[in-house]
């Protein structure tokens, strides 16, 4: 064989080779391509349900804590409510409490004398006090201190102009603002009675101007139950508006 045919020999050989080799290429690749395919779905698959729990978990965990932030806020309201019904109920026994007292007081009326008493007046369909009005209460409050088994009687009155149940309701107006004016001076609730007698007790004839100005007004009666009575003074009286 000469040295042409060899090598001739030799290069359709290695021809051989490399083709073999890519055929087992291309045979590998095509086999090996769904399962990388495959693969890289099921990655992409994984990944995704990894999000979706991610996902699912936070709002599982912001669902609990908004559930847990209603629970809190529910039993603030309920201790909140539970105080606001003791206050209440605290404060509906100390009422009845008062209650009591005034009606035992009310209901021995008659034991009482009185100390000293004022009158103030009021214009013409108001019940506001007057600089003249606290005046004359200061003076009556000057004895409560003296004043032994003390009872405030406080008794609003009209003039006769209006229906009777308008009047009823303006005379507890003004006698209300008395009872204020009380309270702020320090006089306890149950140691007040009030009344509205509307314009069913004139002290002066209502077809006058002078009259009707006479009757709009509150009597405030100091009273004591003590067994020592002494004759009634009167403090500071405001005098009335004859206007209307």
């Amino acid at each position: 064989m000469t040295v042409k045919s060899t090598l001739v020999v030799l290069l359709a050989g290695a021809g051989m080779v490399l083709s073999a080799g890519c055929t087992t290429k291309n045979y590998v690749r095509k086999q090996t391509e769904p399962i990388i395919d495959k693969t890289n779905q099921l990655d992409d698959l994984t990944a995704k349900n990894t999000r979706d729990i991610r996902d699912v978990d936070t709002r599982a965990q912001q669902g609990i804590e908004g559930v847990n932030q209603k629970a809190a806020t529910a039993d603030q309201k309920a201790l909140d409510a539970r105080s606001r019904a003791d206050q209440a109920q605290t404060l509906a026994s100390q009422a009845s409490t008062r209650i009591d007292a005034l009606s035992t007081q009310v209901a021995n009326l008659d034991s009482y004398h009185p100390v000293v008493e004022t009158s103030v007046h009021f214009a013409f369909n108001k019940a506001n006090l007057t600089k003249k009005a606290k005046e004359a209460l200061d003076q009556l409050l000057a004895e409560v201190p003296n004043t032994k088994g003390y009872l405030l009687v406080v008794e609003g009155d009209t003039d006769s102009i209006g229906s009777a149940t308008y009047n009823y309701k303006l005379s507890e107006r003004r006698a209300e603002s008395v009872v204020q004016y009380l309270s702020e001076k320090n006089i306890p609730a149950h140691k007040i009675y009030v009344i509205g007698l509307g314009k069913d007790k004139a002290t002066a004839e209502n077809r006058t101007a002078d009259g009707r100005a006479q009757n709009r007004r509150v009597e405030v009666r100091l009273m004591s139950n003590s067994t020592s009575k002494e004759t009634p003074t009167s403090a500071q009286s405001t005098a009335p508006n004859p206007s209307r």
